[in-house]
């Protein structure tokens, strides 16, 4: 009897295979003398559409608002039916004696695989393969502690009933706000309130109002001290910022209190998925989503680090005994690696092993597997130097200074001098100590004051990595999730990413401004999360949190209906249809900026520039635009003018490529017989007369 094994991708399932002898190759499978090891291509099914449940909620009409069906039910997606049907006649094998699901270790993961299950309809026992890294040795260790699924059935509940709670959430208010104003107005449990937050910083730099503001500093030996103000930016005029350093310089200065102390400060803890994002968009400007693609590779791929969609710092209290062989795996990555192996690769930040504090997965380290440097891409390289230099601080000795605070005193205004020197570098590169002043109690300072004019400086835009931020301190989404949240803004045409950082589109102030307010405030998307997450640990019912969330998408839907705001389609132009007259509407999609008519009974459409093909132009040999025209398509050279007929696929194959047009000319050449000029005819003939 053999064990079905379902892994989640294919790359997976071959990693998989390898370690269980599965060396028997089919299309959609691998086979070996005890397993069968295949694969979803992530999830294969998703939740029924209301057109599935009832044709008559297949046209998006106000009245049939809110839906909320009894059971939603799943269907299979088109694109991966074939792989669908495989899973199900291996499942249906008589030699099939038990499951294991081998899909990511999460909340989604687990949804891909009981959905799969489920459909296929499979009852034999169900076994649960939970590993944090793609390695031989782990994938070992993971089989030889399969746990009974059963045992996970809560993080099942909780993924199932945040995918209900999307679609009657999202459907919901995208299908009121839809037809109520007449426009694709995409709103969501998660996305709205994430939208809100670029939008509430926004509303910030608007109100911003620079204003001039003056610095008093008093120089002493070198260094500089600010005057000490209640609000720094109080001195406004020139005039009152010279009037008090006359005042000041009156007099002599006093130091009136000296004040030291020992700051220990020990290595950051290790990444965990949305920290990493945050820090690789501030130092690369990477996005969300391509440091999530990268640390996935740097997993799946090069199988040198863990499981990258955690949420955990903290590492458990087993795991203390493999930290010696990660560090062997890491031992070319820095000069201090040697110096750690001596010292027998001990811990020095026994804080890092908190096993209350891992919930799916630990933080995100390397595995013992020694990386193959000349294998990874330059971004990966990068990923990866900042997730070993994390880990590599475990190990160095805090960072220790002596820091000393000094108060000097002119009549009622004071000065703060602060100078520090490092007592041990540890974890931090050493850098040269500043001259230090040698303070004394009592000690009478010489007035030496300037003035400098400066200038407030307004809010900043929020990027992805101080978005990132904002969504996990107000538990929008999962780590897994934020970058996708984030694209799915982007696509929909809702915010946008700018030089200067994320920008809501007018289309998405105007969205905020129409969806209800409890969706536009993160608090309910929290509270909800909350509950999500108190379900996958078996804490709350799903069945009380689907009715609370079935309440709420009556009451937002209803609110929609009895709003009386107003809706401007700014992505509506002034040129009209070539067609039937109507205004065309601005959109963008995978191949740039199009026109589409506004009239949903005609189907107009065009580019609105023209697309850059790779058919150069015959007189200028730069490369040319094509044209739609009412005859077809066409080649225009936008630099001379030329035009050129666009073959069709036939005429295409037809034509002469031009290593056969060389071949020909070749040909030709050698079997033309060289022929005289009329002038050396002429010589020729005019010798022979001689």
């Amino acid at each position: 009897m053999k064990q079905l094994i379902l892994a989640e991708k294919p790359s997976v399932a071959k990693d998989l295979s390898k370690v269980l002898n599965a060396n028997q190759k089919h299309k959609n499978y691998f086979e070996g003398p005890n397993v069968i090891v295949t694969w979803a291509l992530g999830h294969l099914l998703s939740l029924k559409m209301p057109e599935d449940l009832n044709k008559e909620w297949q046209s998006w009409q106000m009245e049939s608002l809110p839906i909320i069906p009894k059971n939603i039910g799943i269907k299979p997606l088109p694109k991966t039916r074939a792989q669908l049907k495989t899973i199900q006649q291996l499942a249906k094998r008589s030699d099939i004696s038990e499951a294991v699901i081998a899909t990511d270790a999460g909340r989604e993961g687990e949804l891909v695989a009981r959905w799969i299950l489920e459909y296929v309809k499979f009852n034999k026992p169900v076994k649960r393969l939970w590993i944090s890294s793609q390695t031989p040795k782990a994938i070992k260790d993971g089989f030889s502690k399969l746990k009974p699924a059963k045992e996970y059935d809560n993080l099942y509940y909780s993924a199932l009933a945040r995918a209900k709670a999307d679609w009657l959430v999202g459907l919901n208010v995208t299908r009121a706000l839809t037809v109520k104003y007449e426009d694709s107005l995409s709103a969501g449990r998660v996305q709205t309130p994430t939208l809100s937050q670029v939008r509430q910083q926004e509303k910030k730099i608007e109100k911003f109002r620079p204003q001039n503001y003056f610095v008093i500093s008093l120089q002493v030996e070198g260094q500089k001290a600010k005057l000490n103000q209640k609000n720094p930016y109080g001195i406004t005029e020139r005039e009152k910022a010279e009037a008090l350093v006359k005042e000041l310089s009156q007099q002599k200065g006093t130091v009136t209190e000296i004040s030291d102390k020992e700051k220990v400060e020990p290595a950051p803890l290790p990444y965990d998925l949305t920290e990493i994002q945050r820090e690789a968009n501030a130092r690369y400007q990477f996005s969300a989503k391509k440091t999530l693609s990268l640390v996935q590779s740097l997993y799946e791929i090069h199988k040198i680090v863990t499981y990258p969609r955690t949420d955990s710092k903290y590492l458990t209290s087993d795991m203390k005994a493999t930290m010696k062989e990660r560090l062997q795996a890491v031992s070319d990555f820095a000069p201090e690696v040697k110096t750690y192996l001596k010292n027998g690769g001990q811990v020095k930040q026994q804080r890092v092993f908190q096993d209350s504090k891992v919930t799916d997965h630990h933080a995100l380290i390397p595995t013992e597997q020694r990386p193959r440097y000349e294998k990874l891409s330059n971004d990966e390289q990068r990923i990866y130097s900042m997730i070993v230099t994390r880990f590599l601080g475990l190990f160095a000795d805090a960072h220790k200074e002596s820091q000393q605070k000094v108060t000097v005193t002119f009549g009622k205004e004071t000065f703060t001098f602060r100078q520090s020197k490092v007592l041990v570098a540890g974890w931090k590169k050493s850098e040269e100590d500043k001259p230090a002043i040698q303070w004394k109690k009592d000690q009478r300072i010489v007035p030496d004051f300037t003035i400098e004019k400066a200038l407030t400086s307004p809010p900043k835009p929020l990027n992805e990595g101080t978005l990132l931020a904002l969504m996990e301190k107000h538990s929008l989404g999962t780590p897994a999730t934020r970058a996708e949240i984030i694209e799915k803004l982007i696509k929909s045409e809702l915010m946008e990413r700018t030089p200067s950082g994320l920008q809501v589109s007018p289309k998405g102030k105007q969205l905020l401004e129409l969806v209800n307010p409890s969706l536009v405030t993160p608090e309910l998307t929290e509270k909800w999360e909350r509950q999500l997450e108190a379900i996958a640990k078996g804490s709350y019912s799903s069945k009380q949190f689907l009715k609370e969330i079935e309440d709420d998408t009556k009451k937002l839907v209803q609110e929609v209906k009895q709003s009386e705001q107003k809706y401007q389609d700014f992505s509506i132009t002034q040129k009209k249809c070539p067609e039937c007259g109507s205004l065309l509407r601005e959109k963008n999609t995978r191949d740039g900026k199009i026109y589409i008519c506004t009239n949903a009974e005609c189907n107009y459409r065009r580019r609105k520039e023209p697309k850059v093909s790779n058919h150069r132009c015959p007189q200028c040999h730069r490369k040319m635009e094509i044209i739609d025209g009412k005859k077809g398509s066409y080649f225009r050279c936008k630099y001379d003018g030329t035009t050129e007929k666009m073959l069709d696929k036939k005429e295409r194959s037809k034509k002469m490529t031009k290593h056969e047009e060389r071949r020909l000319l070749k040909q030709v050449n050698q079997e033309a017989e060289p022929q005289e000029s009329a002038l050396a005819q002429a010589l020729k003939a005019a010798m022979e007369q001689k």
